[in-house]
């Protein structure tokens, strides 16, 4: 199997790690072998295993959208874990409503992004035209659903409690209480 994707020249740096480590540490823990071109902001993927092969995929793209590679490992860690990016540049018509979105998922001094992370237990990273969300199927379900509460408008506290809302639904039904 071979994909291409591309990252920006910003993040190639963090991509590849100090004297090549991140790269060749997502190369051994997935079978794989990665070439970059920093020039063009191409990464090549290459590898047999499919499961492994999409885990390489995914935390690349993890890591152009913004995340660190430590927190973009969690992908390789556990198989429920997936990546899901959201292009904000589909929603705003021009760059003022672009980052109006953007503060408004980030809050001031990042207190709306770290809520949503903490309500839904994902990791968030708004980079970009984009936000890109790590979490299981059912959580970043949840989590979309609140950014586009975020997006219509919907005030902060509205969204926070509808995260609780939603968490206590979850943590319910894990324990098997149904009323």
């Amino acid at each position: 199997m071979k994909q291409e994707t591309r990252i920006t020249t910003e993040r190639i740096g963090v991509l590849i790690g100090k004297q090549g480590q991140i790269k060749r540490d997502i190369e051994e823990r997935t079978s794989t072998s990665i070439q970059v071109d920093s020039d063009k902001g191409l990464v090549t993927i290459e590898g047999e295993d499919a499961d492994r092969f999409i885990r390489a995929v995914e935390m690349i793209k993890a890591i152009s959208r913004g995340f660190s590679p430590e927190r973009a490992s969690c992908l390789l860690e556990d198989e429920d874990l997936y990546l899901e990016i959201i292009n904000l540049g589909d929603i705003a018509d021009n760059p003022n409503q672009l980052e109006r979105i953007r503060g408004r998922i980030i809050g001031k001094n990042g207190f709306a992004r770290s809520q949503i992370e903490d309500l839904t237990r994902t990791s968030l990273s708004v980079y970009g035209k984009t936000v890109a969300i790590i979490g299981t199927f059912d959580q970043i379900k949840t989590t979309k659903e609140a950014i586009e509460m975020l997006i219509t408008g919907a005030p902060h506290e509205a969204v926070f409690s509808f995260l609780e809302k939603k968490r206590r639904e979850a943590k319910r039904d894990m324990l098997g209480y149904y009323y």
